[in-house]
């Protein structure tokens, strides 16, 4: 419902810190496109180097447009486990997708054949603690579609941000989503696809949609959780929403206000977690989302679990 533009992936409510690791400058590179380029062990040795943020085209590769890869490692032994990290790669020419040992953590845009750009949109990716390696080397791949002109990593800060301090976990990042017939169960598992949260689902292929639709998260913890309230906050919605945590429902927002005179979409929410509901090891939030005009899905705010003493130091800075 907002009547402006949202980049497809964003973190202004969850405001990065000091950089930890700064990723400009060399990285390998290569142009062509193979699954393999994403592993965190394949040997990228014979790969040419080239400066990251700047154009290929301005490096070699002029008159280039396709698929090529970006390659760069770091070492995690200052990283501290019980911080949250967000990669942070700038300004991409057109579309990208970017894999952290091995696994997708993010993308903007759509490659071919649905191709759609995303080169106004600052990339910031979540990384999931389960994914660093703590211990040593860890690998970044950047898969990169340019349709036309300059190509590449070209703009921007590139780097390893401490993000969101408050949060005990951050679940902003890749979700499954599937549209539903009025709000019914999703029962066909090939109907879900990936999704970058928070974003309008307009910008991931639903152009003109509305009507509800389930978003899927899955996630474990394995320490300790902790003797306090905890509360989920679920971003800002477009519109309406039912939140289910591990199957149960913990709440929603809905004004019941027809398109216009509406104003849930504003609202942060902000959902208790019964105590005995939040489980060590695997666990699975579902929100159901209404959209009733305009752009749609959970598009901005913080998303993650939080404890009630975080929370009130939030919202007291």
């Amino acid at each position: 419902m907002p009547r402006f533009l949202v980049a497809i992936f964003f973190l202004s409510a969850s405001p990065l810190f000091s950089q930890v690791i700064d990723l400009d400058g060399s990285w390998k590179f290569h142009i062509g496109d193979q699954a393999d380029w994403s592993a965190s062990n394949f040997d990228d040795s014979r790969w040419s180097a080239i400066k990251a943020p700047a154009y290929w085209e301005d490096q070699g590769f002029n008159g280039y447009d396709g698929f090529a890869w970006y390659r760069r490692k770091f070492d995690g032994r200052n990283l501290d486990k019980d911080k949250n990290y967000c990669l942070g790669v700038g300004y991409i020419d057109d579309t990208d997708e970017v894999y952290f040992n091995g696994k997708l953590v993010g993308f903007s845009g759509s490659m071919p054949p649905h191709y759609r750009t995303a080169f106004n949109n600052e990339r910031r990716y979540q990384l999931p603690p389960d994914l660093i390696n703590y211990q040593g080397e860890n690998t970044i791949a950047v898969r990169v579609f340019d349709a036309a002109l300059g190509g590449g990593i070209a703009d921007g800060k590139l780097g390893l941000y401490e993000t969101n301090k408050y949060l005990l976990i951050d679940l902003q990042g890749i979700w499954s989503f599937a549209k539903s017939k009025r709000g019914d169960p999703i029962k066909n598992e090939n109907n879900w696809k990936q999704f970058m949260v928070p974003s309008m689902w307009e910008y991931n292929g639903y152009a003109g949609y509305d009507g509800f639709g389930w978003y899927k998260r899955t996630f474990s913890i394995t320490s300790p959780i902790p003797k306090e309230p905890l509360f989920f906050l679920a971003g800002k919605i477009d519109d309406f929403d039912e939140v289910y945590l591990n199957g149960q429902f913990i709440g929603k927002t809905n004004d019941h206000l027809p398109y216009g005179p509406s104003q849930s979409y504003r609202e942060q929410r902000v959902y208790t977690i019964p105590s005995y509901l939040l489980k060590k090891g695997t666990n699975t939030i579902e929100i159901l989302v209404e959209d009733i005009g305009n752009n749609g899905g959970i598009y901005g705010g913080i998303l993650g679990i939080i404890t009630k003493t975080n929370y009130e130091r939030y919202l007291s800075n």
